[in-house]
């Protein structure tokens, strides 16, 4: 659980033995604070604690609050931030062993039913001595902890839960990375297979926004680096292929339909339902449809 300081981003990641751990564990909301609620949790604590922290409570004073109406503290555990980056953690005397936690300027990992009590150390170990974004740093602590040893039940699912350090009011919009493996052998390789994706298609939602600026070069070499990084993502492929020949480079843009094409020859279909609501003129789907079913033929 972190707030990163360059960004303002407030996050939570979670793995465990435990079906669908992501709605139950992790809370944030831009601009107020994250919570990571564990052990034998009490839900509600997450919720709460948001309300305590946008009532003006610091990161203690919601803690305090908390575990003073509970009635079994002693096997709680829980950490929050608030958006000005404080910190304040508890890990109950009665949570299960290995069960512990570790903080840090403006993060917290923590841990219980763990193989080993080294997991938490290992997990702020790899979160201080990653470079990358907040959300790759959890990600390192998360595989730090499994390599340590991790849940000593085993593994089952994870989440990953981001929002931005520039709140607008509008939650869909400031929850950045929304990621949840419910239930798999690998929880942890699937979530990091998904957050290579979630980048991939952030960074082609930048394609689009230099296409309005009308930065059309900028616009080709983002879409590109998109691709790159999820060259299996044949929707990037198809609309960003869409896109190149609606600008009217129209041999390169249906080379890139064409990765979705050779999956499914539906996506030719798919560019002539287009022309009914205006999104593409009959003339270009024609000229589209023309070199995609040639293409195709030659496969």
């Amino acid at each position: 659980m972190a707030r990163d300081k360059e960004t303002g981003e407030l996050g939570v990641a979670v793995e465990s033995h435990f079906f669908q751990v992501g709605p139950v564990v992790q809370w944030a909301i831009a601009g107020v604070g994250a919570i990571a609620t564990q052990s034998n949790v009490n839900i509600s604590f997450g919720p709460l604690a948001l309300d305590y922290l946008r009532a003006g409570y610091t990161a203690e004073q919601a803690l305090r609050a908390l575990l003073a109406a509970d009635t079994q503290p002693e096997v709680r555990q829980v950490a929050i931030v608030d958006a000005h980056g404080n910190v304040a953690v508890h890990t109950g005397e009665n949570c299960i062993p290995a069960a512990g936690h570790r903080a840090g300027d403006g993060f917290s990992v923590q841990a219980n039913l763990m193989e080993k009590d080294t997991v938490w150390d290992a997990m702020y170990e790899a979160f201080t001595t990653t470079t990358e974004p907040m959300a790759e740093r959890m990600m390192a602590a998360l595989e730090a902890a499994e390599a340590e040893g991790g849940d000593i039940r085993g593994r089952q699912s994870a989440a990953m839960l981001v929002v931005t350090g520039k709140p607008t009011g509008r939650s869909w919009e400031d929850r950045t990375i929304d990621l949840r493996v419910e239930d798999a052998p690998d929880p942890l390789a699937e979530l990091r297979r998904l957050l290579r994706i979630k980048r991939a298609y952030t960074t082609a939602g930048g394609w689009e926004r230099l296409v309005g600026a009308g930065d059309e070069e900028a616009a080709e070499a983002a879409l590109e680096h998109a691709l790159s990084m999820a060259p299996e993502m044949v929707e990037l492929a198809f609309w960003g292929g869409l896109g190149l020949a609606q600008a009217g480079k129209l041999d390169r843009g249906c080379d890139l339909m064409m990765r979705a094409v050779r999956k499914d020859r539906r996506w030719i279909e798919a560019v002539n339902r287009l022309v009914a609501t205006g999104q593409v003129t009959a003339e270009l789907a024609s000229q589209i449809e023309a070199r995609l079913t040639s293409s195709a033929a030659r496969l």
